[in-house]
């Protein structure tokens, strides 16, 4: 059985950051952020490839950096720059297919085999 548990969400300014993670229990094969913002279809953010290499969706490239600590079983995600438009509730996502995780964050289409409870984001002034 895999368990997500995001957190490191919170409210925070226009220009701020924040970092969040996700502690990941059971074994999986690809793992990523996604975020889902009322009334707005699922977006993908950030993944890692078949060979570890960092795969981000469009409103996350230049400001978000995704990472993994293989140790703890703990992934991140470092936002910069965040604007009110990254108002959303953030979830970890992981799949038993290597390759899944990325075609669902280019294609947008699919559904992961786990999903954590989601952590909310909000940046306001």
């Amino acid at each position: 059985q895999v368990t997500l548990v995001e957190s490191g969400g919170g409210s925070v300014q226009p220009g701020g950051s924040l970092r969040l993670s996700c502690v990941i229990s059971g074994l999986t094969h690809c793992v990523g952020w996604f975020r889902q913002a009322p009334g707005k279809e699922r977006e993908g953010l950030a993944t890692f490839d078949n060979g570890e290499n960092p795969v981000y969706g469009d409103s996350a490239k230049g400001r978000f950096t995704i990472s993994r600590d293989n140790a703890k079983n703990i992934l991140y995600l470092q936002m910069n720059s965040l604007s009110p438009e990254d108002t959303a509730m953030y979830y970890c996502v992981a799949h038993s297919n290597p390759f899944h995780c990325t075609h669902v964050l280019v294609t947008g289409r699919g559904e992961f085999d786990y999903m954590g409870r989601g952590t909310q984001v909000t940046v306001s002034s």
